[in-house]
């Protein structure tokens, strides 16, 4: 269940679940820090929130992560990776921080106030957290591939995939575009520049795809995600789905119904009571504000 209040310029939101039992609350006051606490116990961090309520969400502006720039496929892969093996949250950001760190000794380097001495250190710790990240993105897309497709096909795109493109990077790979690198002053190779591949019928859907068949891949990458963590933790995320059935014709919506409605929590929004074509568990009307 999932409730929400408002009260002297503050918006609170608290959630129970009836298979995870836990509660929480997150503040937003107009003139103080936002703040956010579980059972209780106030958490530290925004990360900290994402890794104890798990939380999906579906939103029109999330058809970039089919339609817009690698880099954007690459951070939506990263939070998933967060999520389906939290040991590894750290990654991306760890590798990241080494890849700034490499290109700021390029520079130097190039500026002649350093040495390929001092560039070798960072190149290796590019290499080994980049072959780390390239192996954990591999493995998340591998795990979500299989029910991505069946998910795709259940919602009427058909011989949808997913795929990761990209190899782990090598000392030896980095040392024979050197030259290259030193112009520009930036790591040319490695899993910052890699991609997602999401395609359907063979064909990529960034570039051949319809707007409707990116928002049901999208849909599939949500739902794909929400089956492998209820298999992997024993408890359902919560799903949230807005303005999802914009651009679903009746059968894609008859399809999500029944998909939902096999899941755990899901809250869909919609602009009529009747565009779902099934009979939710709690139905609230928001009007001017208010919540019936």
């Amino acid at each position: 269940m999932v409730r929400f209040g408002a009260e002297a310029g503050r918006v609170a939101l608290r959630g129970v679940s009836a298979d995870t039992a836990f509660e929480t609350d997150v503040i937003l006051a107009s003139r103080d820090a936002r703040r956010a606490h579980f059972n209780g116990d106030r958490l530290a961090s925004a990360e900290r929130l994402r890794h104890e309520l798990r939380t999906l969400v579906f939103t029109p502006d999330r058809l970039a992560v089919v339609k817009g720039a690698p880099a954007t496929r690459r951070a939506y892969l990263d939070r998933s990776l967060g999520r389906l093996a939290p040991a590894r949250v750290a990654l991306p950001v760890e590798y990241a921080a080494a890849v700034g760190q490499r290109n700021a000794c390029l520079r130097r380097l190039r500026a002649g106030s350093s040495s390929r001495a001092a560039l070798q250190p960072w190149t290796e710790r590019v290499v080994s957290l980049g072959t780390a990240l390239v192996a954990a993105r591999s493995e998340a897309v591998a795990t979500l591939a299989e029910p991505f497709t069946e998910l795709a096909g259940l919602l009427g795109l058909g011989s949808a995939t997913l795929g990761y493109d990209g190899d782990p990077p090598s000392v030896a790979e980095l040392e024979a575009r050197l030259d290259r690198d030193l112009d520009r002053g930036l790591t040319g190779a490695g899993p910052h520049l890699h991609d997602v591949r999401l395609e359907a019928g063979g064909h990529e859907l960034r570039s051949f795809g319809s707007q409707g068949e990116q928002r049901i891949a999208v849909l599939a990458l949500v739902l794909a995600e929400a089956d492998v963590l209820r298999e992997r933790t024993g408890s359902s995320p919560l799903v949230l789905l807005d303005d999802v059935l914009s651009e679903l014709d009746d059968a894609r919506r008859r399809a999500l119904a029944e998909i939902v409605a096999g899941g755990g929590q899901t809250v869909i929004t919609a602009t009529t009571a009747t565009a779902l074509p099934a009979e939710p568990a709690q139905a609230l009307s928001v009007t001017l504000g208010s919540v019936r």
